[in-house]
């Protein structure tokens, strides 16, 4: 395995285990795009802000990476997202109570770096999939 997909699947690890600070590190000066929220969120603050309002919705969320392909300074990686919902969930359209339901949800997440730094990562997933299995949609 690259370095670069090591540092990919360490991403997801470190999110998985709350570990901010290894997830500050990165996620640092990088954008990421969230297609499913439609959120675009630009330095290492913004992005830890987001990753935490998702463990605080299912503290017990957790990517599991099922494939990974890496082709000159990209890296995407297939991750199957499994957690319940026990916490509110806020959104741009308001707050979604804890439902107690569990989701498990596909994503594909890329990550593209220069000069062995991320700069960019675009996570994709089906947000109303998502929505369903918690009972909001």
């Amino acid at each position: 395995m690259s370095d670069l997909t090591s540092q990919a699947k360490g991403a997801v690890e470190a999110f998985n285990n709350a570990d901010w600070d290894e997830v500050a590190k990165y996620f640092e000066d990088s954008t990421y795009n969230e297609f499913g929220t439609q959120r675009s969120l630009s330095g290492t603050d913004a992005i830890l802000e987001a990753m935490k309002g998702w463990k605080a919705a299912m503290p017990d969320v957790r990517g599991t990476v099922t494939d990974a392909v890496e082709g000159d300074q990209r890296v995407v990686l297939e991750v199957m997202w499994e957690g319940t919902q026990t916490g509110e969930m806020a959104t741009e359209q308001g707050t979604i109570p804890a439902s107690g339901k569990r989701q498990k949800t596909p994503a594909v997440f890329i990550f593209d770096y220069e000069n062995g730094k991320l700069k960019e990562s675009r996570h994709y997933f089906d947000m109303l999939t998502f929505l369903k299995q918690i009972g909001a949609a």
